[in-house]
């Protein structure tokens, strides 16, 4: 949660309504179910997001920097072993950054067999980049600015300085996917990915064929649940 502190002088420059209303639109509410389809017998990929962290808790743009898990963070990341624990997972592939790494050790601690395997990583699927933006405040920018935060977070072709936009970090997922399907297929293996807000925007544009305007406001809720998709 934002700091105590932060959060009075907010209440008292912008008024509690207005804090209250930017806090509810940054806080994920309307992030749904994640699609499953699973077989039996072909490959199936299984894609989950990193539980919450620092930066997440108090609105800051995280992007390249690394944040730690929160205790709520974890706690999501051990909902999520709940669901998985029973299902047949060969690899292991997460981002590199430490949030992504940490949840995947959580949500394969209870699978006999994932949680023994080695975390492969891939910077192809770590988070974007926010550039000048990481380490800013997200809340600031809302009560400031909200037409500006919404370019900045849902836009699909908006490149913030130094940063990428949702569309570069799509055409990495993109080129990830295309080297492990085959990988995949020929081995006959299921995999479990751990990434990120906007680096599962690119999963789920690939899987879902989602159009850019589709990827940029879909919204993938933090641990707890996962996606699986069948590789035909």
């Amino acid at each position: 949660m934002v700091d105590t502190a932060l959060l009075d002088d907010y209440y008292k420059k912008y008024g509690k309504q207005k804090v209250d209303e930017a806090l509810l639109y940054l806080s994920y509410k309307n992030a749904g179910t994640l699609p499953k389809t699973e077989s039996t017998d072909k490959p199936v990929m299984f894609i989950f997001r990193h539980g919450q962290t620092e930066d997440n808790a108090n609105f800051i743009f995280s992007g390249w920097r690394d944040s730690v898990l929160t205790e709520k963070g974890k706690e999501q990341a051990l909902e999520l072993a709940e669901k998985i624990k029973v299902k047949k997972i060969q690899m292991l592939v997460s981002s590199p950054q430490t949030r992504a790494v940490d949840t995947m050790k959580i949500a394969c601690s209870l699978n006999k067999d994932a949680a023994n395997l080695e975390i492969n990583t891939d910077e192809r699927i770590k988070e974007r980049s926010y550039g000048v933006l990481q380490g800013k405040s997200k809340l600031e920018i809302q009560l400031e600015n909200p037409e500006l935060l919404l370019k900045i977070r849902r836009s699909f072709d908006y490149r913030p300085e130094d940063g990428e936009s949702i569309k570069m970090v799509c055409e990495r997922v993109r080129a990830f996917c295309d080297e492990m399907i085959p990988l995949m297929k020929q081995h006959n293996i299921n995999i479990a990915v751990s990434c990120h807000g906007n680096s599962i925007r690119g999963f789920r544009k690939y899987f879902e064929n989602l159009s850019d305007e589709e990827t940029a406001i879909v919204e993938t809720p933090l641990a707890k649940d996962y996606a699986a998709y069948t590789i035909e």
